[in-house]
């Protein structure tokens, strides 16, 4: 059955449908929230939210795009006004996300059985999560889908309401951002690990 057909038995009173689209896209919803906060239980806490928000926005949903698109919206916008009012404690939250950061992370640094690797290798960690937080949120968000969730830049573009162009253009200035800012912590210390993950971008 087709996610819109599925969207109209909802809207017409089986709301027991709805745990068809959240089994569908839980795990994409959670993906962009872990993007974000680099922490599973904010990310949990997020995907809940935009699954309610989803269900009672959901009489509004106009059949245009698809219910992933108009979901994926939903989330980045509920992610982004959550780091807002988190804008000051941004270090503290990446410090406390280190030891939930799973083996879905696009990102994630592999771990070494000796203890002094494993610590240097949650320092590359935090170093990460805080170059991608402080990308413009437009940036962000591009990179975010693209990096972590791999989506196609036409998909993107209608999640983010604007051009392929634009898309490619802030994932474009997202990497070379991020290039730039582990390039000067790499010549400040000279860190070969840091140079590995540097060609991931």
């Amino acid at each position: 059955m087709l996610d819109s057909d599925i969207i109209k038995l909802i809207i017409n009173g089986n709301t027991d449908k709805y745990r068809v689209l959240v089994q569908k896209y839980q795990d994409r919803v959670f993906h962009v929230c872990m993007g974000y906060v680099h922490n599973e239980d904010d990310a949990n806490d997020l995907t809940q939210e935009t699954f309610i928000k989803a269900y009672l926005s959901l009489n509004t949903f106009k059949f245009k795009s698809s219910f992933a698109t108009w979901i994926y919206r939903i989330a980045v916008n509920i992610c982004l006004n959550y780091i807002r009012k988190k804008k000051g404690n941004i270090i503290d939250r990446i410090e406390n996300a280190i030891d939930s950061v799973t083996s879905n992370h696009k990102l994630q640094i592999p771990d070494y059985s000796n203890p002094e690797e494993i610590l240097i290798t949650e320092e590359h960690k935090k170093v990460i999560f805080i170059e991608i937080d402080r990308l413009s949120p437009k940036q962000k968000t591009a990179f975010i889908l693209s990096k972590y969730d791999e989506l196609p830049q036409k998909e993107i573009a209608e999640i983010m309401q604007i051009t392929e162009g634009a898309v490619e253009s802030l994932i474009q200035r997202a990497k070379t951002n991020l290039q730039k800012r582990l390039k000067n912590k790499i010549n400040q210390s000279n860190d070969t690990t840091l140079q590995m993950i540097l060609m991931c971008f």
